[in-house]
């Protein structure tokens, strides 16, 4: 592979894979909270939120950690205001204290709120405006979790960036990844450029979904996988991936890799994959090629279809998963394109209807889909160009997929929005 892309898919991992704590629409809003707070630079009064709908629909049934089990956008304000934090980004709330955890309790009761939905078109899009004694502060976060694009204190901007809704806002171009050219690098990289950052993700996503499996969180859809189908490897890679959204959904505090903005992407992309390379005792170096896989063909699903959508993330990334799995076995790019096209047409189309507790059952659905997409690979199986939204060649379904969720599934979204703001 020649230098430039080899460099370019690296920082594409470093971009991507950054630890965070608790879901991370309401993390985001925290973190915007805390920039305007700072801006203010004092405590604030009062607050006005405006966010898009999918902010509120990812944001309304989620705990937000540290909070005692509250939810909410005004929770999610005051854990950031009371944190004061906003140089953690996404682990803003990982020092919280109990005194703070009180202080955020009692800001829900005492500091007046209102929360309305942003109408400047944008699918991403957070504003948060604190008032203090005549003064004003205000942060907007638009596109991805941490792009800040403007924050002012009274009338003076601080920073203010550019920003077009239609425009790939990432630091590296998201076009130059494909299937071939993924497994190509995973084959190369010198491991050691890749270690730090999935040795995190084995260790923060291993540890959040053993405590899923320990803890009385949320549906227990890992817990319940495990008891009613038993020890096999295929349905303990369901059962951690899920057993970890069952923790995070529910609030848990402890952190977790993201891949394309989301922890259950993160999780669902990289447990299955760890979990199966223990079982067929694959070594360290083959562990990491795998997750390098598993994450990019998850980023390069997500590319297309966006951050925020009416399409479940947790199905790219378990046909991310599904890739992983079929490197384990020694699959390459013949092997897991079809991998790939197979779990595509077995679960395409499940909706995301918020961040909650019912997410760690879909997780178990999209990497049954992955495994599923493998096993049919290795018995000669698959399905075929002009079947439904396949065609042929793994790259053009893969576009179709983005077809699919960014511009077709767009009224399905408004409707889910309705549904759940009635």
């Amino acid at each position: 592979m020649e230098r430039k892309k080899y460099e370019a898919y690296l920082a594409i991992l470093k971009e991507e894979l950054i630890p965070a704590m608790g879901c991370t629409e309401p993390i985001a809003v925290a973190y915007a909270a805390a920039v305007a707070a700072e801006a203010l630079g004092q405590p604030p009064q009062s607050a006005q939120v405006l966010v898009s709908a999918n902010i509120l629909k990812n944001v309304k049934s989620v705990i937000v950690p540290c909070t005692g089990g509250l939810r909410g956008i005004e929770a999610a304000v005051c854990a950031g205001l009371v944190s004061a934090a906003p140089e953690k980004g996404l682990e803003i709330l990982s020092s919280v204290t109990d005194e703070q955890r009180l202080q955020t309790a009692a800001m829900l009761k005492s500091v007046p709120i209102a929360v309305k939905a942003s109408d400047n078109g944008r699918l991403f899009d957070i504003q948060v405006l604190v008032r203090a004694e005549g003064h004003t502060g205000f942060a907007q976060i638009s596109g991805y979790h941490t792009n800040v694009v403007k924050v002012c204190r009274d009338d003076e901007t601080i920073l203010e960036k550019e920003y077009q809704e239609d425009r790939q806002e990432y630091a590296t171009d998201r076009s130059l990844l494909n299937v071939q050219d993924i497994v190509a690098f995973a084959e190369c990289v010198n491991t050691e450029d890749v270690s730090e950052l999935l040795d995190r993700q084995i260790e923060y996503n291993t540890a959040i979904a053993e405590e899923g499996l320990r803890g009385q969180w949320g549906a227990q859809i890992g817990r319940i996988l495990l008891e009613s189908y038993g020890g096999s490897v295929h349905n303990r890679a369901k059962a951690m991936a899920a057993a970890g959204s069952d923790a995070r959904m529910s609030g848990c505090e402890l952190p977790v890799v993201i891949n394309s903005g989301s922890g259950n992407q993160g999780m669902t992309a990289s447990l299955p994959v760890i979990i199966y390379a223990d079982e067929l005792n694959a070594s360290r170096d083959t562990l990491l090629r795998a997750l390098v896989i598993s994450n990019l063909i998850t980023i390069h699903l997500k590319t297309g279809i966006g951050r925020l959508s009416a399409y479940c993330g947790a199905i790219s990334a378990g046909c991310g998963a599904g890739a992983g799995v079929c490197y384990l076995y020694g699959g390459r790019d013949y092997e897991i394109s079809h991998t790939i096209v197979n779990a595509i047409a077995i679960n395409s189309g499940v909706i995301c209807d918020g961040a909650k507790a019912s997410c760690a059952a879909k997780i178990a659905s999209a990497v049954e889909a992955g495994l599923l997409g493998l096993q049919m690979q290795k018995k000669g199986r698959q399905f075929y160009g002009g079947e439904g939204i396949v065609q042929k060649g793994v790259e053009n379904t893969i576009r179709n997929v983005g077809e699919l969720a960014r511009n077709g599934m767009r009224e399905t979204d408004r409707t889910i929005i309705e549904i759940m703001t009635r």
